[in-house]
């Protein structure tokens, strides 16, 4: 149909359509009670024409469907393609009167253009032993009970708690004009956990995920993958459990009036990684094509001024983004039919590259990486991470920690504070730990480090050999938003920051 489209609609250039099917269930318990659950299919299209006559313009729409339109898809798709083209044509001729108006300015809007990228037929399948959408609602309701009554009984400090599962299976089609004809199927199964731990007055309130692109046997017997290995989904909860008590039970942080030694763990670097790589490597966000909702890039002030083949870390940072690791942030194709591949942004300190798409690696240069994902077919794609992470060294994490004198352990990631341009943070830990003479000293809670993004990678001596992978289940981006599951991680490192109490 999209190749017939090319003959039918005047002056098209280029279109592609996504079909997603999505069948997911879920639970959730509160304080040993079942509370809600849900069990759910969804349908939708997505469609992309490039098109215009003086000018090339993009025009996209977006259809939630229901099961009653199933045999209605090739009318459905059709009109869609109508409707996108004559958004297209529209823009197109704005873009044009623009040029003609605005002189040097209007020349600037230049034709949207994609970078050629090769034609692709395949297959692939999801992988799971438990079928998402065979297992028993009632198990799952069942499941997420026993969890919080269990987390409920884990002791007297626990005043409150929160367990939600959801396992699903998705199924997504991407077909183009060029003749790109794209299957790719995702289970996918997540345990989450919200616990408040009391001590007198205080009180500290963890949350945390745990998944994997799997069946339900992610949280009945755990994760064996040795970079994001985990327990049982109940060992787990219950382990979270122990952390916001022992929390409780810690004075806060004191904030430090200078820089320190701090030593963060994979945990915590998880988020670092995601906050001040993946996002401001977005080229999107670098072009500035999203300001006004996401923010910029310090990365890149313009075409001509920019970091590229500079050095913004010091030589024992590498990062990349590589949609092959396993977890969250694993796919085969992106959402235009891109192979996905790893990006490096950081090679042994220098900034290398960002994550692109299409459009945005025919503005900038260089080949397209896979890298242009939307969260519902309805919706259009947005430069969105895979798995970005800090690359592993190769120091055993216990004398990284045993070579400090005196400074800060860092374990597990809460809450990011970041500048618009992503030049400096504010990241909060977990658990706090005070170094003395190379060894873990008293624990302190609501606290982290805040430091200028280049001089704190510039900083880093020392990058542990225990690289982990971790799920971030809510990345926002775009507007409307679009939340996106995705994965981060990286070793433990040490550098110098702030530490600041909160």
């Amino acid at each position: 149909m999209l190749g017939e489209a090319r003959r039918r609609l005047p002056h098209l250039a280029y279109a592609d359509a996504r079909l997603e099917v999505v069948e997911g269930k879920s639970a959730a318990a509160e304080n040993g009670a079942p509370r809600a659950s849900g069990d759910d299919q969804d349908l939708a299209l997505g469609v992309r024409v490039l098109a215009g006559d003086r000018a090339i313009a993009p025009g996209w729409l977006g259809l939630t469907l229901g099961a009653a339109d199933a045999g209605a898809l090739p009318a459905i798709l059709r009109d869609a393609l109508a409707r996108a083209h004559r958004r297209a044509i529209a823009n197109a001729e704005g873009k044009a009167a623009a040029r003609e108006k605005l002189g040097p300015l209007g020349a600037s809007l230049a034709d949207t253009r994609l970078h050629p990228v090769g034609i692709r037929e395949d297959r692939v399948p999801a992988v799971f032993a438990v079928d998402p959408r065979t297992l028993p609602l009632e198990a799952m309701v069942a499941c997420a009970t026993d969890v919080s009554r269990r987390v409920a009984a884990a002791g007297p400090g626990v005043a409150y708690n929160w367990v939600s599962t959801l396992t699903r299976l998705a199924r997504e089609l991407f077909v183009s004009s060029e003749g790109s004809c794209i299957d790719q199927s995702f289970a996918l199964t997540q345990g989450a956990c919200a616990v408040v731990g009391v001590h007198g007055p205080v009180s500290q309130e963890i949350y945390d995920v745990v998944g994997h692109q799997r069946g339900w046997e992610v949280l009945t017997d755990g994760i064996a993958d040795p970079l994001l290995a985990a327990p049982p989904f109940v060992d787990w909860a219950l382990a979270l459990a122990r952390d916001a008590v022992e929390l409780a039970q810690a004075p806060p942080l004191p904030t430090g009036d200078r820089e320190a030694v701090v030593v963060t763990d994979p945990h915590y670097n998880t988020l670092v990684a995601h906050e001040i790589v993946g996002h401001p490597v977005e080229l999107d966000r670098a072009l500035k094509m999203e300001t006004a909702y996401a923010g910029r890039s310090w990365l890149l002030a313009s075409l001509a001024d920019h970091q590229l083949g500079k050095p913004i870390a010091s030589p024992l940072v590498s990062a990349f983004s590589d949609p092959a690791l396993p977890g969250y942030g694993h796919y085969a194709y992106d959402h235009e039919g891109t192979p996905a591949r790893r990006v490096v942004h950081i090679d042994q300190g220098r900034f290398t590259g960002f994550m692109n798409s299409r459009q945005t690696a025919a503005i900038f240069g260089g080949a397209p990486n896979g890298h242009f994902k939307a969260t519902h077919a309805s919706l259009v794609p947005l430069i969105r991470m895979s798995s970005t992470v800090f690359a592993g060294g190769d120091r055993a994490p216990a004398d990284i920690l045993g070579e400090v004198d005196r400074g800060w352990y860092l374990a597990g990631h809460r809450i990011p504070s970041i500048a618009e341009s992503r030049e400096n943070f504010r990241i909060s830990a977990r658990k706090v730990y005070e170094i003395v003479n190379g060894r873990l000293g008293r624990l302190y809670r609501d606290g982290g480090i805040a430091a200028d993004t280049r001089d704190y990678l510039m900083q880093v001596d020392a990058v542990g050999s225990d690289f982990r992978l971790y799920p971030i289940p809510n990345c926002g981006k775009g507007q409307p938003m679009q939340t996106k599951k995705l994965g981060n991680g990286g070793p433990t490192m040490r550098s110098r920051a702030r530490v600041v109490g909160g």
